[in-house]
């Protein structure tokens, strides 16, 4: 019974080791590396972080550049209300465009040209708090109903994308196009895009 023990320990032992061994192998070959996250990094070319915030800045600036926001300005006497619908992916890949969309309201926020509605999701939200106050909440602090206000425009948009491949390498070219709406008559105000082109290869691309 001795020997039968001592054997069996032995070869827990040895299992518990090669355990060990092979865990270590596995974590050794992978490092992480915490990089600012402003800097651009481009793993497969794919979609990313950065040309979501490149883009969604760039169509911003143009939208608040165009004639229109002095118009409503003019006609109204006060900043247009702007709501961002439904942007599409018309792409094969699997493109986050709920960050899209929020890179796109933060700019028009802290651009200050116009001021944005909060999408159907958030008011129903919003909507719930607010009733929870009108039961639970001080007549001086409780919110008032029928004072939300309403969008004058709505950005509605997709993104596409093609690819040319030839070997190992290729090129991966995006286009955002977007229009601006009047929420009243359906007439578009404002239309325009941005692209983003990357060359994706072992080599360096030289023109």
């Amino acid at each position: 019974m001795r020997i039968i023990g001592t054997r069996y320990g032995l070869t827990l032992a040895l299992a518990a080791l090669a355990a060990m061994l092979t865990l270590g192998g596995c974590g050794g070959g992978k490092q992480v590396t915490r990089t600012d996250v402003e800097e651009p990094i481009d793993l497969s070319g794919e979609w990313n972080d950065v040309d979501s915030r490149q883009v969604s800045a760039a169509l911003v600036a143009q939208i608040t550049a165009s004639p229109w926001v002095e118009d409503f300005a003019a006609e109204q006497g006060k900043k247009p209300y702007l709501i961002v619908g439904t942007v599409r992916n018309k792409t094969t890949e699997h493109i986050p465009v709920k960050t899209f969309i929020a890179d796109l309201e933060r700019n028009f926020i802290n651009g200050g040209r116009v001021r944005v509605v909060a999408s159907a999701d958030e008011r129903d939200e919003i909507r719930g708090e607010r009733a929870d106050q009108q039961e639970f909440s001080s007549e001086e602090t409780m919110k008032q109903w029928g004072l939300e206000k309403g969008a004058d425009y709505m950005l509605i948009g997709e993104l596409n994308a093609l690819n040319d491949r030839e070997g190992g390498d290729q090129v991966k070219y995006y286009q955002v196009d977007c229009y601006l709406v009047d929420l009243e008559d359906n007439t578009k105000v404002w239309a325009g895009f941005e692209k983003i082109k990357k060359f994706v290869g072992r080599n360096k691309y030289k023109p």
